[in-house]
């Protein structure tokens, strides 16, 4: 029934009806309108029945002409007039009939509501269900596909071929930064990229200061007499050296410190050896770079540094696929990354500065050896003998300390490097999000390497590229990344991750507000059966989800998560970030998670940073299956990048540091009594400590009950999420002096490790304990954890320090 024909219905009854009538007539006019809306109302009474029976009319309507109908607007005021006037039961009426429409609209909407919130309901169930609790319903803004419909058709996409020729081109030949053919694989790249529907893909060049041999004079490795004339050359090879090393020439005794680390020139010192005066020779590996090797030699007062390969680190058994005993290892010797000349500002636009050599660079010279040459000289050796734990394999070498040589000669190193500006090129290939297209997911590789270069820069290099394939191609399948994506090649990574240190230098304040986290790719696949991951604790929750979601590549049927479980536990894949790491710089520079995954084998990889780290020996120790392990690779980044460009919130473990700090402030309290002995008092940490990790859960919380699919609320929560590892680094030390300023990853005085070296003197050492230093390591700490939390909390008006000072 039209509302036109009702209200005329009610004009007709009112107008000279007697009362019974009209209330009869209403009534019916009431049922009408019920059943129109198909809601039943029964009377509860017998009484109203039979009055409803002897008082049944028949409603005669007045049927509208058709040019009439376009009046949609009755006079309600002359209805009220009309039913109403002088009469008080019209009143009663007006009310009846107003309280039945009202009951009448409400039960409907109930009726209508209630059926799509139960629908809603188990559509919600079943999905769960479905998804095991994920959060994947599709974004606002048409980001569209589920997560696990996003991770099928990656998977169904990433493709094993395209990553092993991708290494065999790369690794054809050395291809080292400024050359002819690091000139054309940059070419090559930039054109893969330029194929793909990428948004955006553009270059960005800047020279930077690196350091090459001599072509005219060589570096040498003599013995020499008592009187300094040359009593035998050893051959080097030419193209074997250290770049950033110190140059002219050094003469003195040798004495063997094991891996270089702090712990070995401790021991030294225990037994009465000193280094000072001396060519210290030391093997590679032991957790720590050739630069930091060199700075504790130099620090311990070493004239020169011998580093060479030993067959107890790296294979060199000729019966299997090992390195060749007359082949050495190259590393660069800056404590640091980017162009050391540089340090803290960027090299951009061709700019001249004037040189400002970085604290980082040595001031003693450094020599790749063979283990050959390092044979030589260790079997000459004299002096007290090695723990049993330093003892190698070198044949036929007892394991002596020195400095003296049995046959009283003295070692001379003479090192030519020079300096040389060249060209870099690092290319950026992105595609733009949908929603949050000023948060940026950055993944980078070294493209670089001074040898062919499988493992340094073919690897991380061709997997780049397939992941820039593989989510381009997505594109076109209903793929809308909510977030940015970030694809870039970086150049001169051999020489300390220069390429990518002098980006971040350049755009600092950008990417402080913008990066999300960053991936590096570098020497990703070195074996294929234990997972490393050197990160950035708010990156671990991320990844302990990825690695249950990836089938491991020597185990099928197994994912990643339960093959670690099987072999001692998910929590050894956890490593810490490590200086020459290309993901290094990202977090301890600049306040970026960071994380670089590596699959490994027991036997380690002996070829890298040599000139025998090519696809064909790598194929050999992945039997074959290079393309496969890649592919893997590929799979668990992609499946680590699906939730951050996906997720409405970031899902990084912004509590993580709170533990860390836990760690060490147990630590702490171990010596407080000592401490408040000499006027030191922790309570200071211990409550900056408590404050960061109180506003940690509290924004947590804040998270976990609120509306993340409101767009301004994901907004709020997500900028905060992504200051937090900014929040670690020190505002008290200079970028320059102090690059990496980060308090838990650093370097420096600033640092927690600092903090807690100085502190383990209280009981080794006490006598070099400096109160004075530690009041002040303990103060840059504690600030800048308190001011971690400060920012935490949001607001001034949030924070309630109730630390007390008393003078």
């Amino acid at each position: 029934m039209k509302p036109r024909r009702i209200y005329d219905a009610v004009l007709v009854l009112s107008s000279d009806q007697p009362e019974s009538r009209l209330k009869s007539n209403m009534d019916n006019l009431t049922t009408h309108l019920t059943q129109s809306s198909s809601v039943s109302i029964h009377h509860s009474t017998d009484e109203e029945e039979e009055v409803g029976k002897d008082q049944e009319v028949e409603l005669k309507f007045v049927t509208l002409e058709h040019d009439e109908g376009a009046e949609s607007i009755c006079n309600f005021r002359a209805l009220v007039v009309r039913c109403c006037h002088g009469n008080r039961r019209g009143y009663m009426l007006l009310f009846v009939y107003g309280f039945i429409m009202f009951t009448a609209a409400f039960l409907l909407a109930f009726a209508v509501f209630s059926g799509r919130y139960h629908c809603s309901q188990a559509g919600g169930l079943e999905e769960d269900e479905q998804q095991k609790g994920e959060i994947n319903a599709p974004s606002e803004a048409g980001v569209g596909l589920y997560l696990g419909e996003l991770r099928d058709m990656m998977r169904r996409l990433l493709q094993d071929e395209d990553i092993h020729n991708i290494i065999s081109r790369i690794s054809r030949a050395a291809h080292p930064p400024g050359s002819s053919e690091g000139t054309a694989l940059a070419s090559e790249i930039l054109h893969r990229f330029r194929k793909l529907p990428m948004d955006h893909t553009w270059t960005e060049s800047l020279y930077a200061t690196l350091q090459f041999p001599n072509k005219t004079q060589r570096s040498s490795l003599q013995l020499v007499d008592s009187e300094g004339l040359i009593a035998e050359q050893i051959p080097l090879n030419p193209l074997d050296y250290c770049p950033y090393s110190a140059t002219g020439n050094y003469t003195g005794g040798v004495v063997y410190a094991n891996y270089g680390r702090p712990e070995d020139f401790n021991w030294l010192k225990s037994v009465g050896v000193s280094v000072a005066g001396c060519v210290v020779v030391m093997r590679v590996g032991g957790g720590i770079s050739f630069a930091e090797k060199v700075w504790m030699a130099e620090r311990n007062g070493g004239g020169g540094v011998l580093i060479y390969p030993d067959p107890a680190d790296l294979p060199q058994d000729p019966r299997r696929l090992g390195l060749n005993s007359h082949t050495a290892v190259s590393e660069h010797v800056h404590l640091g990354s980017g162009d050391p000349f540089t340090p803290g500002f960027p090299s951009f636009n061709h700019s001249k500065f004037p040189p400002i050599p970085s604290s980082g660079l040595p001031l003693i010279p450094a020599l790749p050896i063979t283990a050959t040459v390092a044979a030589k000289l260790l079997s000459q050796l004299s002096g007290p003998a090695c723990p049993p734990s330093w003892r190698g394999r070198l044949p036929y070498v007892r394991c002596l300390l020195g400095p003296d040589l049995s046959s009283g000669h003295r070692v001379r190193m003479i090192v030519h490097n020079v300096m040389k500006p060249i060209l870099l090129n690092n290319i950026f290939s992105s595609l733009v999000g949908r929603v949050e297209p000023d948060q940026y997911i950055i993944l980078g590789a070294q493209r670089d390497s001074l040898g062919p270069g499988a493992v340094k820069s073919g690897v991380g290099t061709a997997i780049l590229l397939e992941l820039a394939r593989t989510f381009s191609a997505m594109l076109k399948k209903g793929f809308s990344p909510r977030r940015s994506l970030l694809f870039v090649s970086w150049d001169a990574g051999d020489f300390g991750s220069v390429g990518a240190t002098e980006w971040l230098e350049g755009y600092l304040q950008m990417l402080q507000l913008k990066a999300v986290a960053y991936f590096s790719l570098d020497q990703a696949i070195m074996g294929d059966d234990i997972l490393s991951a050197y990160t950035s604790p708010l990156l671990v929750d991320l990844l302990d989800s990825a690695i249950k979601q990836v089938e491991h590549p020597k185990h099928a049927g197994q994912t990643i998560y339960s093959q670690a479980e099987k072999d001692g536990g998910s929590w050894r894949i956890i490593k810490p970030l490590y200086l020459n790491s290309g993901a290094y710089s990202f977090t301890a520079f600049a306040g970026v998670p960071a994380i670089e995954l590596r699959f490994t084998k027991e036997r380690a990889y002996p070829f890298v940073n040599t000139p025998m780290d090519s696809v064909s020996r790598l194929q050999e120790v992945l039997g074959g299956r290079l393309g496969v392990i890649g592919r893997s690779l590929g799979e668990l980044v992609g499946e680590m990048v699906l939730r951050l460009v996906h997720d409405h919130i970031l899902p990084l473990r912004i509590t993580s540091y709170a533990q860390t700090v836990l760690l060490f402030s147990a630590q702490l309290n171990k010596h407080s009594a000592e401490l408040q002995t000499r006027g030191v008092s922790p309570q200071w940490l211990f409550s900056a400590r408590g404050d960061y990790s109180r506003a940690a859960e509290m924004l947590q919380r804040g998270i976990d009950y609120s509306d993340l699919h409101d767009p301004t609320t994901a907004r709020l929560y997500n900028t905060r999420i992504m200051k937090v590892e900014y929040y670690f680094l020190s505002q008290y030390v200079s970028a320059m002096e102090t690059p990496f300023r980060h308090v838990i990853h650093g370097r420096g005085n600033h640092t927690l490790s600092a903090l807690a070296e100085h502190l383990a003197l209280l009981t080794s050492d006490p006598v070099r304990f400096d109160e004075n230093r530690f009041r002040r390591q303990l103060a840059l700490f504690t600030w800048t954890l308190q001011g971690a939390a400060n920012a935490l909390n949001g607001d001034v008006w949030s924070i309630h320090n109730t630390q007390t000072y008393k003078h």
